[in-house]
């Protein structure tokens, strides 16, 4: 009975080994790969911080006023340019420019003016052949 406890608490004692072990492992192997994302996440802080600098640089009033005038030839802009909402044009009708061309052509019924949303629901939906499949994706 004795060397039936002797060798139970052998095997205990190395099954609690191989336990402590694998905890010790598994904590080291999290902790790499915590560190890794702390690295990762440095990393993109400081191209964030790089990309801010950047364009604070393209955005410096002061480079932007003399890029201003060296390109523009410093220009000032006058009241007359200024116009105000009642002096902008009417924005245009949408036409079917397709549409035209066929009834210039004499090709079939053409739109008859500005297209409206959803004037294409009288497609028909099913298959346009007999023999064509009903289902695009698998062709059954």
């Amino acid at each position: 009975m004795l060397r039936l406890m002797n060798v139970i608490a052998v095997f205990v004692l190395i099954g609690s080994a191989v336990y402590a072990y694998s905890i010790k492992y598994s904590t080291l192997y999290q902790v790499e790969k915590l560190t890794r994302l702390k690295h990762q996440v440095q990393a993109e802080t400081d191209g964030l911080a790089m990309a801010r600098a950047e364009w604070a640089h393209v955005a410096a009033p002061v480079r932007i006023e003399a890029l201003a005038d060296q390109y523009l030839g410093g220009q000032v802009m006058q009241l007359s340019q200024i116009a105000s909402l009642a002096g902008l044009p009417d924005k245009a009708p949408a036409t079917d420019a397709i549409g035209n061309a066929l009834k210039d052509l004499g090709l079939g019924a053409a739109a008859k003016g500005p297209v409206t949303p959803g004037a294409a629901k009288g497609v028909a939906k099913g298959p346009a052949t007999p023999g064509a499949s009903a289902s695009p994706r698998t062709g059954r």
